[in-house]
């Protein structure tokens, strides 16, 4: 164990040979071989690969730090402030706003240290060190184990390597599986809490275009925010407090204004979120036939009711613009997926490469013995899931993530089972106590309007939508006493619930009844559909056994089929390395798409009447007075630059880097036409859309009149 720990690039993957196009593939960054640094130099990489990533001196992966468990951040400057996505501080900008103080309209720009703004829960994580733990997993199981067995065998021994390597330090790790279970590294990581919000454009410039431009490309949208991070004044990290100082990073990204061209030499580093690129043919077809149609209609069903509200009252746009923003991300992203994944004959292309697999697999007795049932096994398991009718997908958008008092509710069974069991007093309280401490924050953001109405859709869809044998016998009752009107169903809950508003969960908490909490409708309801969804899942699990199996023999038999092809592993929140080179594409027969857009185009795009198009006045006012500064060029400035790095979920607010190591860019989008791109990237056309790091340097100085954060700034001209 201790002696992996110190990762020598060069030495994890020495003597494969790469025999894939320079701009695909999800690297974890210690992954770099000599063939791979040597195309990359051929490209424009002047960096070497300990100046990339490096465990015992500073490199790049030091100011690259996962913001919020779900994106990508980077620190640049050496006062520890840090640049992402707007739509990655989203959450946090809506938290601050309020009808008053109307932050996601106007934007928010602290001029000194003492204006910039905490965000309690929200942290960084910056990556210490990593080992190859392989071995010691691997020792730990083998192929006679169940599923179950396995997973708690790699359970117990992820804890004790994890233990080991965080013993008497304030970091914490994780094991993570890598091919499907075939390789495990372990990942170490220091955590910072203290992260304030320092300035962020308002969403008609953050935001410009919406879900209308969501996934598109020609696009034209500042989507950055700055935070800052905090540590106590020894360095260490620590809660917020007022005696914090800023972040002394070990290092921190120059920010270039050189500009970019095409053809230039373009990497990102970030914490990618997930793909599928080892997905068969037999899963693709699953997915456009029994999961994104059905995700895609209840989603659609969910924005009705949110957006419909949110147009008639600004308290309400407030509360659900987080949510609204995120559920129209994947429901926009389902369809251009489905799409893509049909035009673009994706499961064609994997059949072919099953069809090689089953080959080479044949043709030999021994691998037949190991590999043979493969296919079989990818086949029954997709049978097996299509006789559930899609229900953990319905079950998962209509209502764990629908009306929010089903997920209040079922966060009361603990209550319920200690009140039912005649529990000890202070141990009821306990738990009353707890109960009490997380009110205020599951109603911040709720309407019981809103939420009523998506109650009576939801549950509409799930009764209508799921077979009788596969619902919990509670929609017979509600079928008896509302006679299928599911907006009687809903007018009667939210009239009665002690879960329909903070108030009358405040009154049952201050006086709890066992009989009360047992006969209200959403406790009832939540708590039949929770125990179902267990019921269905454990009759699933054997078919997630046999697709766990068949994943991991698939993607080690195409490693021994193709043995000197370097495989990169499934993106898994890890921290990643791609490459590539800014440059436009072709989306169509005889159309062409330019690598860049300009603030020509904020004004040609311009819409006062639509709300996803209104542009501030003085940004109006800048661009018609070319007003540029150092930024642009004279008559115009770059927005957004697209170029062919694979990147996905995750990436978002991910440094865009030249060959130098120094900022051109943050990726925040993929394009419309490669929107399968998960599941298989395609050479052609897959783009990364990124704002051009003058277009964010223009907006803090020029539009925000924020002048102090550039001078701390290490500006590359």
């Amino acid at each position: 164990m201790t002696k992996k720990i110190t990762i020598l690039l060069f030495v994890l993957l020495m003597g494969f040979q790469l025999k894939l196009k320079a701009d695909e593939g999800m690297w974890l960054p210690f992954m770099i071989d000599h063939l791979l640094q040597e195309k990359m130099q051929d490209m424009g990489l002047k960096l070497t690969p300990e100046q990339i990533f490096n465990i015992n001196e500073s490199s790049l992966k030091d100011a690259i730090v996962s913001f919020g468990g779900g994106c990508t951040g980077e620190i640049i400057s050496d006062q520890g402030l840090l640049l992402t996505n707007h739509h990655c501080g989203y959450g946090r900008i809506q938290a601050h706003s309020s009808p008053e103080n109307d932050i996601l309209t106007d934007g928010f720009w602290a001029m000194n240290r003492e204006e910039e703004l905490p965000n309690p829960g929200l942290f960084v994580n910056f990556l210490v060190n990593v080992a190859d733990v392989t071995d010691e997993v691997l020792a730990e199981i083998n192929e006679d184990m169940t599923r179950q067995q396995r997973d708690m065998a790699i359970r117990r021994v992820s804890n004790r390597l994890v233990s080991e390597a965080t013993e008497a330090t304030h970091y914490h790790a994780n094991v993570r599986a890598m091919y499907a279970g075939n390789e495990f590294h372990l990942f170490v990581y220091e955590r910072f809490n203290d992260v304030r919000m320092v300035g962020v454009p308002p969403s008609s410039i953050g935001k410009f275009g919406g879900d209308t431009d969501n996934w598109m490309w020609p696009r034209h949208t500042g989507d950055f925010a700055l935070f800052r991070v905090y540590t106590a004044p020894d360095g260490t990290p620590a809660d917020y407090s007022p005696h914090n100082i800023p972040l002394q990073p070990r290092h921190h990204l120059p920010v270039s204004i050189r500009g970019v061209q095409e053809g230039d030499f373009a990497m990102v580093l970030g914490f990618a979120g997930s793909t599928d690129r080892y997905l068969t043919s037999m899963g693709i077809n699953f997915k456009l036939e029994n999961e994104f149609p059905i995700r895609i209609d209840i989603r659609r069903k969910k924005l009705d009711v949110i957006e419909g509200a949110m147009l008639d009252s600004d308290e309400i746009r407030i509360k659900y613009a987080s949510k609204q923003s995120g559920i129209s991300n994947y429901w926009k992203n389902f369809i251009g997926m489905s799409n893509a994944l049909e035009s673009l004959n994706v499961a064609e292309t994997k059949k072919e490469l099953e069809d090689e697999f089953t080959a080479w697999v044949e043709a030999d007795d021994s691998r037949t013995g190991e590999y043979g049932d493969v296919m079989n096994m990818f086949a029954n398991t997709y049978e097996g899931y299509r006789s559930f009718h899609s229900h953990n997908f319905i079950f998962f958008e209509a209502i764990l993530t629908g009306p929010d008092v089903i997920r209040n509710a079922l966060g009361y069974r603990t209550l319920e089972r200690l009140m039912r069991e005649k529990a000890g007093q202070e141990e009821i309280q306990n738990e009353i106590d707890r109960l009490q401490a997380s009110v205020e924050r599951l109603y911040r953001n709720y309407d019981a309007g809103v939420d009523q109405k998506l109650w009576a859709a939801m549950m509409k869809i799930y009764n209508r939508e799921v077979p009788s044998h596969l619902k919990p016998g509670i929609f017979n009752e509600v079928e008896r006493r509302f006679r299928g009107d599911f907006n009687r169903f809903a007018s009667d809950v939210y009239s009665k619930s002690i879960f329909a508003n903070a108030a009358n969960l405040e009154s049952f908490l201050a006086k709890p009844s066992l009989r009360k909490l047992q006969n209200d409708w959403v406790f009832r309801m939540a708590l039949a559909m929770f125990e179902n969804h267990a019921s269905i899942q454990e009759q699933m699990a054997q078919y997630d056994d046999m697709l766990a199996n068949a994943n991991r023999y698939f993607i080690r038999g195409l490693r021994e089929m193709d043995p000197e092809r370097l495989f990169y592993p499934d993106a898994n929140s890890t921290m990643r390395f791609t490459y590539g080179s800014v440059g436009g594409y072709h989306p169509a027969d005889a159309v062409y798409y330019d690598f860049v857009t300009t603030t020509n185009g904020v004004i040609e795009k311009k819409d006062p009447n639509h709300h996803e198009f209104v542009v501030p006045e003085k940004l109006i006012q800048l661009i018609k007075d070319r007003d540029f500064g150092e930024y642009g060029n004279g008559e115009t400035m770059i927005v957004n630059f697209i170029a062919n790095n694979d990147i996905t979920g995750g990436n978002s607010g991910s440094p865009v880097l030249d060959g130098e190591g120094n900022l051109i860019g943050l990726a925040f989008d993929g394009n419309w036409e490669a929107m399968s791109g998960d599941i298989l990237f395609e050479h052609e056309t897959q783009r990364c859309i990124n704002v051009d790091a003058r277009y964010i340097l223009f907006i803090i100085d020029k539009f925000a009149g924020a002048h102090h954060l550039i001078e701390e700034m290490t500006i590359v001209r």
